[in-house]
């Protein structure tokens, strides 16, 4: 599995958000990327569902609080990545 990736549509966000993009980008990347590794870590046979929804707080966790507050992924994608957990172990 590649490293997870967050991208922020930027049709969604407004002009102070534009300007923070990358580094907005960025930081949810690594929380994310943070969180893949500790979910991966611990994972212990959880279906696909509650492994996404662990992705989600993890992430957010390793997020500042107002960050975390506004960060709404794209569930499909962090789905995705839970998928790849679930495979990936199951080999």
């Amino acid at each position: 599995m590649s490293e997870p990736h967050v991208t922020l549509d930027p049709r969604g966000l407004d002009p102070v958000q534009q300007k923070l993009r990358g580094p907005l980008e960025e930081q949810l990347t690594s929380a994310l990327q943070a969180a893949t590794d500790r979910v991966r870590g611990d994972y212990a046979g959880e279906p696909v569902e509650q492994v996404c929804q662990r992705l989600l707080e993890e992430t957010r966790s390793g997020l500042h609080p107002d960050i975390a507050a506004g960060f709404n992924p794209d569930m499909d994608e962090f789905c995705r990545v839970a998928v790849a957990i679930v495979r990936r172990e199951a080999d």
